[in-house]
């Protein structure tokens, strides 16, 4: 048996050291001021008549229902006064919902702050109700998952909770620019992808052998979910315009490929279940060895792949109803307007879902016995016992 062998204690994630913080800062630093330098000055011809400002409904002058063919669609007409923009301090009556669908849901009441669509006209000003202001219960659920957060997970919440805004700061200050920039997509998200969960992984669990099992895991899991995507979404001869949006940055004038925006779309995608798939792997394969110490990589792994195999089925389900719950609108529609189900999934926008669930769910998979082995492997044991 190796001297080693009792160097991974229960508690091997331990708080990461202040080299590995400063360090982790300084990989973010550079990352946003390589994002700064080659993000274009791209912006998309916005109509200069046009404006949105915040209003508040100081009265509900009129309510009831409209008959919109046979369809009931309430409406109201308010008393608004502006909050922002050129006309602040200018009170302006709106009718809401008789020139576009109302909803029940989103009636207005005396001081509910709303966004407003200013339009100037040759013939005078005209205002439009475009959204309720949903700053105030946007706020108030992210504080309480804060504060759940915490009290659950304590320190280990405070380094997620950071682990998340090094996400966001990855997405929106590297992998976006460059791919703005022109850079490949998939080859941008693959380096800012490892960059992302590897700085997570660490300032969370903490410089560790368990760590760099995760991390090695994470880095062949990316490059296989990347070489399936660009395998599968070439073989299906998906172009990329499945989703309008893609259609709108077209006629924004950006020059961005949408085939590689679709795989880089798959590849992000995955990556918060893959954080979890291999930490949990690396953990258990960790726990097995110190339980017992007469445990080969064999067995480490032959008894972590059981762990696994449960978490596979869990960790495939919960990518496949979150694509699911997210395309309800278009399996009700399916539903109404029935097709045969060949017509249904050769349509681009359904093979886009299925091929991005099904890639994801195969990186997933894969990184499962990767990481078991890789984890089995920096224990220092034999093969055998």
């Amino acid at each position: 048996m190796h001297a080693h062998d009792h160097a991974q204690p229960r508690h091997a994630s331990q708080r990461p050291p202040v080299s590995l913080v400063i360090l982790s800062i300084l990989l973010l630093a550079g990352l946003g001021i390589l994002g700064r330098l080659v993000v274009p000055q791209v912006q998309a011809q916005v109509d200069p008549s046009q404006e949105t400002v915040e209003a508040r409904v100081i009265e509900v002058v009129e309510a009831g229902l409209l008959d919109q063919g046979g369809v009931q669609q309430p409406y109201q007409k308010l008393r608004l006064e502006i909050l922002t923009g050129q006309r602040a301090g200018r009170a302006v009556t709106v009718d809401y919902g008789t020139q576009s669908f109302g909803s029940r849901v989103v009636l207005y009441r005396p001081d509910d702050h709303v966004q407003v669509m200013h339009v100037a006209r040759a013939d005078g000003d005209l205002f439009l109700i475009t959204e309720p202001n949903r700053w105030g219960p946007l706020l108030t659920l992210l504080l309480i998952f804060v504060v759940v957060t915490l009290i659950v997970s304590r320190w280990k919440g405070v380094r997620s909770l950071l682990g998340l805004g090094v996400g966001l700061f990855v997405i929106t200050q590297f992998i976006l620019p460059l791919i703005l920039a022109g850079y490949p997509p998939m080859l941008v998200s693959i380096l800012g992808a490892f960059a992302l969960l590897s700085i997570t992984q660490y300032l969370i669990y903490g410089w560790s052998v368990k760590t760099h099992a995760a991390v090695l895991g994470i880095l062949i899991s990316l490059i296989i979910t990347g070489v399936l995507a660009t395998l599968f979404v070439d073989a299906t001869r998906l172009s990329g315009y499945g989703s309008e949006e893609v259609g709108f940055l077209q006629v924004s004038g950006v020059p961005i490929d949408p085939r590689g925006l679709l795989l880089a779309g798959i590849l992000i995608g995955a990556l918060g279940v893959l954080d979890d798939v291999t930490i949990s792997q690396a953990s258990s394969v960790f726990e097995l060895s110190v339980a017992n110490p007469a445990f080969g990589v064999r067995e480490l792994y032959r008894r972590a792949m059981n762990i696994g195999q449960d978490h596979i089925a869990s960790t495939v389900n919960t990518l496949v109803l979150a694509y699911v719950g997210a395309s309800l609108p278009m399996l009700l529609l399916f539903a109404i307007y029935p097709q045969p189900f060949g017509q249904i999934i050769n349509r681009e926008f359904v093979t886009e879902e299925v091929v991005r669930t099904l890639v994801g769910s195969l990186g997933l998979v894969t990184a499962v016995p990767i990481t078991t082995i890789l984890a089995g492997l920096l224990t220092g044991r034999k093969w055998t016992t």
